[in-house]
Formats: C-alpha cells, sequence, structure tokens
C-alpha cells in the first residue's frame, strides 16, 4: 500500500508547540472521520477541515475527502479506468513531451522504474479525460494538477477526480482560446487595489501585468512550489473553496511580499523577475487564511466588474 505522506505545511515541529499541534491534529482526524461516517456525509464540516490549519493531514484521508468535496458518485469512483488509443491522438506529443518534462514533480529519491511507471498512467488518465470529454482542450500545465492527483490518489481515483475538476473548476483553462483564464487574471489587480493602492499603483507603473501569475493559476501553484506538502495542503484548501479562490491566494503572495515588491526597481522586468520567483518558505496557513478572509471581503460579484475592463493588464 502507499505510504501516506504526512501532514500540511507549517505545523509546529518541536516542543510544546509541537504536543500542543499533536493533540490537534488527533483531534482533527478523529473529528473527519466522524464526518465521513455521517449520514448523510457531512460535507460541509469536510470543507472546513480541509480549510483548517494542517489541512486534510495525510494522502489517506485525502484520498476520501476529496471526492466528497467534489461530489464525485461512488459507481463513478468504482470504475475501472479504460485502455487509451496513442497513436493517431491529436495531444499525445505535447502530452508526452510535458510529462517527460514533469521529473522534478515526482518524490525525490523515487526509483526511475516507479517513476516510469507513473508517468505512463498521468499520460493515461490525461488523454482518457480529453477523449471523454471533446470539449475540453490540452493546455500546458495541465498535466501538473493531474500529477498531485495521480501521487495522493492513484490512477483509478485520480481519473474520476481530474475528469469532474477538468469540466468545472479548470474548465476555463480547457477553452480553444486564453480568453476565459485572462479574464480569471484579471481579478488579480483589484484584489490588490482594494487591500494595498500602493503596491497596486507600483505595478501599474512598471507595467508588469499578471503573467508572472499565469502558471500559479493554471497549474493551482503544482508547477512553483517545490515541496509536494505545501502543493497537497493548498489542493486541500482550493477543493473546499469556490473555483476563483486560487488567484485570491495569488493575490495574497503578491501583498506578502509588499516590501519587496516596493523596494524593487520600478520596471517591467525587475518586477516581473521578482514576483515570478516565489519564495518556498512562504507562511502558507497564514496566507490560506488570509485569501479566505479576502474572499469573503471581497467576493468575485463585487469584482467582476473591474475584472471584465482589466484586460490592459495582461501583458501581451
Amino acid at each position: 500500500m502507499k505510504k501516506s505522506r504526512s501532514v500540511g505545511a507549517s505545523s509546529p515541529v518541536n516542543g510544546k508547540q509541537g504536543t500542543d499541534w499533536d493533540t490537534r491534529r488527533k483531534r482533527k482526524s478523529a473529528d473527519i472521520t466522524q464526518a465521513l461516517n455521517a449520514s448523510p456525509v457531512d460535507v460541509a464540516a469536510l470543507r472546513r477541515m480541509a480549510i483548517s490549519e494542517g489541512g486534510l493531514l495525510t494522502d489517506e484521508i485525502r484520498s476520501q475527502v476529496w471526492p466528497r468535496l467534489l461530489n464525485v458518485a461512488p459507481h463513478v469512483l468504482d470504475q475501472e479506468p479504460e485502455t487509451v488509443e496513442r497513436e493517431n491522438n491529436k495531444d499525445y506529443n505535447q502530452v508526452l513531451l510535458d510529462v517527460q518534462r514533469s521529473l522534478r514533480r515526482f518524490p525525490p529519491g523515487m526509483p526511475d522504474e516507479q517513476r516510469e511507471g507513473l508517468q505512463e498512467e498521468l499520460i493515461d488518465i490525461i488523454l482518457r479525460v480529453l477523449k471523454r470529454n471533446p470539449q475540453l482542450h490540452y493546455y500546458q500545465g495541465y498535466h501538473d494538477i493531474v500529477v498531485t492527483f495521480l501521487l495522493v490518489l492513484g490512477e483509478r481515483l485520480a481519473t474520476a477526480l481530474v475528469e469532474k475538476l477538468s469540466t468545472h473548476h479548470l474548465r476555463d483553462f480547457m477553452d480553444p482560446t486564453m480568453d476565459n483564464t485572462k479574464h480569471i487574471l484579471n481579478y488579480l489587480m483589484p484584489i490588490i487595489e482594494r487591500v494595498n493602492p500602493e503596491v497596486h499603483d507600483f505595478m501599474q507603473q512598471a507595467e508588469v501585468g499578471t503573467v508572472f501569475a499565469l502558471s500559479w493559476l493554471i497549474t493551482w501553484f503544482g508547477h512553483v512550489l517545490s515541496d509536494f506538502r505545501h502543493v497537497v495542503r493548498l489542493y486541500d484548501f482550493f477543493l473546499a473553496c469556490h473555483p476563483l479562490m486560487p488567484i485570491y491566494f495569488a493575490a495574497v503572495i503578491v501583498l506578502y511580499r509588499e516590501e519587496e515588491v516596493l523596494e524593487c526597481e520600478c520596471d517591467m522586468a525587475m518586477v516581473h523577475h521578482l514576483l515570478s520567483q516565489i519564495p518556498q518558505d512562504l507562511p502558507y496557513e497564514t496566507l490560506i487564511s488570509r485569501a479566505g478572509d479576502l474572499f469573503v471581503q471581497f467576493p468575485p460579484s463585487e469584482l467582476a466588474r473591474e475584472a471584465a475592463s482589466h484586460d490592459r493588464y495582461l501583458s501581451p
């Protein structure tokens, strides 16, 4: 059986703090089990657990809770994935290239044979979902999301969840054009403006646009974070929330780096370079909480009109 990775990103590690966290973690694990065993399953409680400190704690728990958060029917989860024809598949070559470049997304130290087997499964999941849903268009970065589900859930469960995700949360990224993706990116600046007009004005003056956040958004940060624990912690959060939550999290990262941004030379290339490099030691739990607060404070409905008029923020 696959070993479950331990906990979320920023749990305390030693001393009394560590003991307190162990106690809270055990209590949380029991609460999740209780919510799963309720009849009907208490999905609202599971959402709260996925959002709150530490997220869903282990991959074993995620494999039980993520399907509930996405409302995937049990009979769908039990389906054995069909074999996918690779020859003459219009997406195969691009998917193969992207998967071959995805070595860093697999745990360090994993034997080559095991990794290569998982890469084959990754290709199959992607081609399977695209074949079942011809309205969906593959984009570079999609594999970064799929590999996260594969590593946590295995091929069968990952196929079912990725298909649901692709027709819902990720649907806008899978259009033939990037118009809807650009529109989602356009929420970034209005959020920043509401919280910190100085940072907003500086970024506008630098004409930095929002392309720096594109890979964050379309991979749910999977492509830019090196520690897998941080990635799955964010996925707990995003799966429990509104589909636009990743753009709020992107805004929170920029706002957290306020001092660095304002000290940077007000030049497009310099600011773009700074923002493109995400620090790996972010206080994830604090930022997750902050993103949730901003979503409540400035809901998408309040920002939609501004986002629609912000096409100029997305640099070519």
